[in-house]
């Protein structure tokens, strides 16, 4: 007796193959998207390392000191300094940490934020607005809470614009670029004999471009403008010129010209590159 083969039918086959072959897809199609997932970050990753190692690190220091207790005003242009100029520096490609009325220890933890985020191919800005006092050879930005009778006291309460300088470039920083608009009369004055108006020079380290807003031992009076004489020329040039360079001396010169000589920005440049302080204007002419 012959045993009997089990029969399919035609349409039981179609079915069979139809199922093997979507079993085959869906392992196939899984199986890529697996492969893209796993892929996918670590190119996102490559392309992040590159542009930060071509791009380097854009870092700004902002402070703005405008209510002093020995004032007989609060200072307006300061903080309305500090801000507009911070909306430049961000537009223009810097990460910054903006400070208003610094006291003693919001300086201190400003200087340290600043420091601690220092690479070797980073580019730092600092700017102070508010009172500043000379005391030896170094000029001292002075912070809201400070209690100056004597000098002595300038070392002990205020900060060194010098031993800033002197941090960022222990950090490694490739450039420097400092702005200070503290060349004002302070209320501080008339409480030691050794008291030297104005600021001292503030000498460039490697690599680097010092602005103030007047030549050393000028004191300058506050107009009425919303902004100081030299943030708002500073912003008017930083729309014409990508160079710190060219942005830096054109501010002085400009000044210098509309004040018929009574104040004159000094700038102290030690760069040995181009520096860009603004992204949205990387095709104009200097």
């Amino acid at each position: 007796m012959t045993a009997r083969q089990p029969s399919f039918s035609r349409r039981s086959a179609v079915i069979a193959a139809a199922l093997l072959c979507t079993v085959s897809l869906a392992i196939g199609a899984n199986a890529a998207l697996n492969k893209r997932s796993l892929e996918a970050p670590k190119s996102a990753a490559a392309e992040r390392g590159v542009a930060s190692t071509g791009n380097g690190a854009r870092l700004a220091l902002v402070i703005g000191n405008g209510h002093y207790p020995d004032a007989n005003a609060p200072l307006a242009q300061p903080i309305n300094d500090a801000r507009a100029l911070t909306g430049a520096l961000r537009r223009g490609g810097f990460d910054v940490d903006v400070v208003e009325d610094a006291s003693k220890d919001d300086l201190a933890r400003a200087v340290e934020r600043l420091t601690a985020r220092i690479k070797p191919d980073s580019v730092v800005m600092l700017f102070f607005g508010g009172y500043a006092i000379q005391a030896g050879r170094d000029s001292y930005m002075i912070p809201t809470d400070a209690k100056i009778w004597k000098e002595a006291d300038v070392r002990r309460e205020g900060t060194s614009i010098e031993r800033v300088l002197d941090a960022v470039s222990e950090k490694g920083a490739r450039a420097k670029l400092v702005v200070i608009d503290a060349s004002r009369r302070n209320p501080f004055e008339r409480r030691f004999r050794a008291y030297s108006h104005g600021l001292a020079p503030i000498n460039a380290p490697a690599n680097a471009l010092i602005m103030s807003s007047a030549t050393p031992g000028k004191v300058l009076d506050d107009p009425q403008q919303a902004n100081s004489v030299l943030v708002s020329e500073l912003l008017n040039q930083l729309g014409k010129s990508p160079s710190a360079e060219t942005v830096f001396n054109k501010t002085r010169n400009a000044i210098a010209r509309s004040s018929d000589g009574e104040q004159v920005p000094t700038v102290s440049s030690s760069l040995v590159e181009d520096i860009r302080l603004s992204a949205d204007v990387a095709n104009a002419g200097s």
